[in-house]
């Protein structure tokens, strides 16, 4: 790590930022061993997410979106096999290209098999990127990684740029699996239950829990949140402020593990990129 210590970022994402569903950013800082929320921001256009993205260092966000692709997608595709040259490539196919192109490919994959997965996807049970709808991940991957290489920041075990901008991918789903299997969160306010919020109060009370010395190494981050922003994350129904927070103790953990690797295992495919903690 630079030897100040970096700023966190923790990104909710969406494909389509806006003011009903602005992409969602906690920000925060190591103190110890805890992670302080100073502060949520939100995003409701592109311009302002890449403001951030343009933000001088040292920071170090995690980002709620693929940044690869599957590699065995990518070669059966016939497309370019290191990130950059890929990125550009499905960024130069536009919306409608690529997803005329993943529709094309799944169809000619076995029943049951349409979805290639990248190898983290599977210990993390996350998304396959080639999924274009509930949830549009691989638009998620299309507009997100694109703007990550335009903004030359460091993606590490993918793509060297600015040490001082650091962006890891993160997945808040794998948090929120280790307290609750309950549903938490629903942007449909016929869903927005109080067993959902239920939810959020645990969620919330368990990474608000002070760790003691005999926590595994791997769950000692821990959550400060001032009285205001504790609430904000329990009464937000749509859970992109939870989301965030967590996404925020996924960079805390990536921070802590620093470079080179910041986390990420030695094995990580540089076209498929890694969920850091997965």
């Amino acid at each position: 790590m630079p030897p100040t210590t970096p700023r966190l970022l923790g990104v909710d994402f969406t494909s389509a930022p806006r003011r009903a569903k602005p992409i969602t950013v906690a920000r925060g800082r190591i103190d110890g061993t805890r992670v302080v929320l100073d502060h949520i921001a939100r995003c409701e256009d592109w311009p302002a997410f890449e403001t951030v993205l343009a933000e001088p260092g040292p920071w170090l966000g995690a980002f709620d979106f693929p940044f690869g692709l599957p590699r065995e997608a990518v070669i059966d595709l016939g497309w370019p096999q290191t990130w950059p040259a890929l990125v550009r490539h499905c960024a130069a196919l536009g919306k409608a290209g690529f997803r005329a192109a993943l529709d094309t490919y799944r169809a000619t994959r076995p029943v049951g098999q349409r979805y290639a997965h990248r190898a983290t996807d599977l210990p993390a049970r996350s998304h396959s990127p080639l999924k274009l709808v509930n949830p549009p991940v691989g638009l998620m991957f299309l507009e997100g990684a694109p703007r990550l290489l335009a903004a030359g920041v460091h993606v590490p075990g993918m793509h060297a740029g600015d040490p001082l901008r650091i962006a890891v991918e993160a997945y808040p789903g794998l948090l929120a699996r280790r307290i609750t299997t309950a549903s938490y969160k629903s942007d449909e306010r016929r869903k927005q239950t109080a067993e959902r919020r239920a939810a959020r109060a645990l969620m919330v009370d368990a990474i608000t829990a002070p760790r003691s010395a005999d926590t595994p190494a791997d769950a000692r981050n821990w959550l400060c949140a001032p009285p205001a922003l504790r609430a904000a994350l329990i009464d937000d129904a749509s859970g992109d402020l939870l989301d965030a927070t967590l996404a925020l103790l996924q960079a805390a953990s990536a921070a802590r593990a620093g470079p080179p690797a910041f986390g990420l295992p030695a094995t990580t495919d540089p076209l498929e990129g890694w969920i850091v903690d997965s």
